[in-house]
């Protein structure tokens, strides 16, 4: 078979691209060893979110009462059932790409690709036979898994990654995360919303450690206000897994203490799947660990092309798609724009949420420009007010020369669901005035982004 387009791996930025081709009129496959979908669908984003909602509906259920509603009996969480419900939304969701492939007349080549010449990949199948194909064009879209440390080996068992986190047979009476990025902020919110007994331990000195430092600060103090341990400016330096617990020796800044827990999950990162894909043989080139791309993912290849978290850049799913989209507008001989790195939101779906884009307060600044910054703060919120949830504010940072959004970073609930906004907003060059002058609807969270423009420019109504 020959094929304008092959993909090597069918998560949010493989499927994607093949879609788009398909429409642009491309005879496409997509090579995948597991389920279609990727670790995105079936392994991350998606089964995470389920997960979270059923711990946001128990910590619903467990204080009715504030909301005026009296339930009767013990209100106990049933990890096995919300285990479950997360697999079936992930099949489901898998299910979907399966209906969107044949919908777009793709073929699913079962197996793990290589490239092995130019123009030509390999498909090894389970059983061993393997096939080769021709294509024009070679996308690879094949992803990344979660990063073990030397110090930090999985076992599966009693130190675990993301993966084995989502499929545990029982609530661990307690845990230890390390790592607060998304991955391991999200979890340790499931946790110990559950009632799981939860220590979060950050190298660096701020809990999610990318976002602006206010919006860390009062993530910090939410997940202690639940009962979580934070530990920042921390390592863990060694576990010993030969007891019926971990015994974890914590490093700080006074010296090392000792923890006891069911189980270590490592959230230390992902490290890119490059291994045995044909990388070497074909001499792709590498820079940092990670396959170089021009700004159409072009590597130095003729004909081979690299998206996702195997190229630089964050490692999210929106932008593996973003970057699949205009990979295959470039081939299809159309004239997509470059993607701009500077605009691109990042979401943690914890509670509160947290979402943000463009620069930090901070970064700003070591950028050179003067600032004007306004912050809302949602306890002045009659819909978080309302709502029951006013813990969090939104931040945003302008140019005070121009007027030009830098930068919006947002935490408290639902604000995930707000972030477009300030996206589009960015990519229109809107400024601080046009902001506070579109009308927001009330009662909305949403409102508060129109107050903290109005309070970078010393006009804000309502604190």
């Amino acid at each position: 078979m020959s094929y304008d387009l092959i993909v090597i791996g069918s998560g949010p930025g493989g499927y994607v691209a093949a879609i788009r081709a398909s429409q642009l009129g491309m005879k496409t496959a997509v090579v995948e060893k597991a389920e279609l979908g990727g670790v995105c669908l079936n392994w991350g984003c998606i089964p995470t979110k389920s997960l979270l909602k059923s711990a946001q509906v128990f910590d619903y259920t467990k204080n009715a009462a504030n909301y005026g509603v009296k339930i009767d009996g013990d209100i106990k969480p049933d990890f096995e059932a919300m285990i479950g419900r997360s697999r079936e939304v992930a099949n489901g969701m898998s299910k979907g790409i399966e209906f969107l492939f044949k919908k777009n007349k793709i073929d699913v080549l079962n197996g793990f690709g290589k490239i092995v010449d130019k123009g030509k990949v390999e498909v090894a199948g389970d059983k061993g036979k393997k096939e080769v194909y021709e294509a024009k064009n070679i996308m690879l879209a094949t992803g990344a898994r979660s990063k073990e440390l030397p110090n930090l080996k999985q076992d599966g068992e009693k130190i675990i990654g993301y993966r084995k986190a989502m499929t545990l047979e029982k609530q661990p009476e307690s845990m230890v995360v390390v790592g607060s990025g998304a991955i391991g902020a999200e979890f340790a919110y499931f946790y110990a919303t559950l009632g799981t007994k939860v220590t979060l331990v950050e190298f660096l000195p701020n809990v999610l450690p990318n976002e602006d430092e206010e919006v860390s600060k009062q993530m910090a103090r939410s997940f202690k206000k639940a009962g979580m341990k934070v530990m920042t400016n921390s390592s863990v330096e060694k576990v010993d897994t030969s007891g019926k617990k971990c015994k974890v020796t914590i490093k700080t800044k006074k010296g090392e203490e000792q923890h006891e827990a069911d189980i270590v999950l490592s959230a230390v990162g992902i490290a890119p799947n490059l291994e045995g894909i044909g990388i070497e043989e074909m001499g792709v080139e590498l820079e940092n660990g990670k396959v170089k791309v021009d700004e159409f993912y072009r590597t130095n290849i003729e004909g081979v092309y690299a998206i996702g978290d195997i190229v630089h850049g964050p490692a999210l799913a929106h932008v593996a798609s973003a970057e699949g989209i205009c990979a295959v507008e470039k081939i299809a001989g159309e004239n997509p724009q470059p993607i701009d790195y500077g605009n691109l939101p990042g979401n943690t779906y914890t509670m509160p949420e947290v979402a943000s884009v463009g620069m930090t307060e901070k970064q700003a600044k070591e950028a050179g420009y003067e600032v004007r910054v306004g912050k809302f703060p949602f306890t002045a919120s009659g819909k978080a007010s309302a709502a029951g949830h006013k813990d969090g504010f939104v931040k945003l940072v302008f140019d005070k020369k121009y007027g030009e959004l830098l930068g919006g970073h947002m935490i408290g609930q639902n604000v995930t669901e707000m972030i477009a906004e300030l996206v589009v907003a960015k990519k229109l060059e809107t400024t601080g005035h046009e902001i506070i002058k579109s009308v927001h609807p009330h009662p909305t969270m949403s409102e508060a982004v129109m107050e903290a423009a109005a309070a970078a420019y010393d006009e804000v109504i309502h604190i």
